[in-house]
C-alpha cells in the first residue's frame, strides 16, 4: 500500500500535515504546491487500497480527480475548511470538512487527534489569521507569553513562504519546509534551531518593510484596496501583508491585488474580522476564484476585470 500527503503549501496545511504524522508515523509520497496550487489530487495516481491524506484544499475544487480516486478503489481522508459543495456519500471516503468562519484546517486535525499535538496547531491558526482560535488551543498549554508569540511569528513565517506565483519565487519548495519541520515535536526547538526559521524570518522583514511603504489605491472606513507591483518580494508577502492590515484595521474589508508579469493580477481577499464572511462569495464570481468566509481569492483576475471586481468588492463590503 502506497501513502499520499495531499496539502496546501501553506501554514494550515504544512502544521496539519506535521500533527497527522507525528501522530501516524509513515513514510508517504507528498503532493503540494504554492498556496494557490490547489487543483492537487489530479497528480495523484494511486491504485486501489492505497491511502490519501488531503489537508486544506477545496473538495469543491478537486471534485473529478476525487470521484475518480474512490471509483478506483483508492482510500481518501479529507482534511478541510473551505468551501466544499456536495460531500460525497462513499465506503472509503472519511470527510473532516467544516467551513465554520473560526476554524481552520489545523484546528481540525487538532481536534480529531484530540490535542496530540496541540503546538502545531497553534502555529497553523496563528499562520492563518485565526489568533483567538489559536489563543484558546493554547490555554490548554505551557507557553509564556513571550513563548506564543514567538509560536505566532513561526506560524506567519510558514504561511509567508507559501504565496508566489511559482515554487520560484518562494524561499522554500513547501515539501521542503514541511521536511524539515517534520523532525520537530515541539516548534519551539524548531524555532531556536533551525536555519530554515532564520531564512523565513529575515526574509519576511525585509518583504514586509517594503510592503509598509505601498499606499491604497482605494480606503475608506469600509474598504481598502492594494495593488503591488509585479515583483517576487511582492508575490511573496501578499497574503500575509493583507492579514496584517486586517489585524490593524478590523472593521474594514481589505483586498491585495498583485500584478503578473504576463498581465493581470492575483488577488487576496480577507473579510473584516468583525464580519469574517463573504470572501468567498465575491471571490467565486470570477472564473479562478475560491477560499473561504473569512479569507479567499483569484488566482488570475484579468486587467479588463478590475474595475469589476473593485465594485464587486465595494458592494460586499459596504460598510
Amino acid at each position: 500500500m502506497k501513502v499520499f500527503d495531499v496539502f496546501n503549501g501553506d501554514a494550515d496545511g504544512i502544521c496539519a500535515l506535521q500533527q497527522i504524522r507525528l501522530a501516524e508515523p509513515v513514510e508517504s509520497t507528498l503532493v503540494t504546491g504554492v498556496k494557490r496550487d490547489i487543483s492537487l489530487l489530479k497528480r495523484v495516481k494511486a491504485n486501489p487500497g492505497d491511502q490519501v491524506t488531503v489537508l486544506d484544499i477545496s473538495l469543491d475544487k478537486n471534485r473529478d480527480p476525487l470521484l475518480a480516486l474512490l471509483a478506483n478503489g483508492t482510500n481518501v481522508r479529507y482534511f478541510d475548511h473551505h468551501f466544499a459543495g456536495e460531500i460525497p456519500g462513499h465506503a472509503n471516503f472519511e470527510s473532516n470538512i467544516d467551513t465554520a468562519a473560526d476554524t481552520c484546517t489545523s484546528l481540525i486535525v487538532n481536534h480529531t487527534l484530540n490535542g496530540a499535538h496541540a503546538a502545531w496547531a497553534v502555529v497553523g491558526a496563528y499562520g492563518d489569521n485565526f489568533d483567538q482560535s489559536a489563543e484558546h488551543i493554547a490555554e490548554s498549554l505551557d507557553y509564556s507569553t513571550e513563548a506564543l508569540a514567538e509560536l505566532k511569528q513561526l506560524g506567519i513565517c510558514i504561511n509567508y513562504n507559501g504565496y508566489g506565483a511559482t515554487v520560484d519565487d518562494l524561499h522554500f519548495p513547501p515539501d521542503q519546509l514541511y521536511l524539515a519541520v517534520k523532525p520537530y515535536a515541539d516548534p519551539m526547538v524548531f524555532i531556536k534551531t533551525s536555519e530554515a526559521f532564520k531564512k523565513l524570518s529575515e526574509g519576511y522583514a525585509q518583504d514586509m518593510a517594503s510592503a509598509s511603504a505601498l499606499k491604497p489605491e482605494l480606503e475608506t472606513e469600509a474598504q481598502a484596496v492594494y495593488v503591488l507591483p509585479a515583483k517576487p518580494w511582492a508575490r511573496r508577502v501578499s497574503g500575509v501583508f493583507a492579514n496584517d492590515l486586517a489585524q490593524a484595521s478590523p472593521d474594514r474589508a481589505h483586498a491585495m491585488l498583485t500584478r503578473l508579469e504576463g498581465g493581470g493580477f492575483v488577488v487576496s481577499v480577507r473579510a473584516p474580522f468583525s464580519n469574517k464572511s463573504g470572501a468567498d462569495d465575491l471571490c467565486r464570481q470570477f472564473e479562478t476564484g475560491g477560499g473561504r468566509k473569512a479569507a479567499a481569492g483569484i488566482n488570475l483576475l484579468p486587467d479588463d476585470q478590475f474595475d469589476l471586481f473593485v465594485e464587486k468588492f465595494k458592494a460586499a463590503y459596504p460598510g
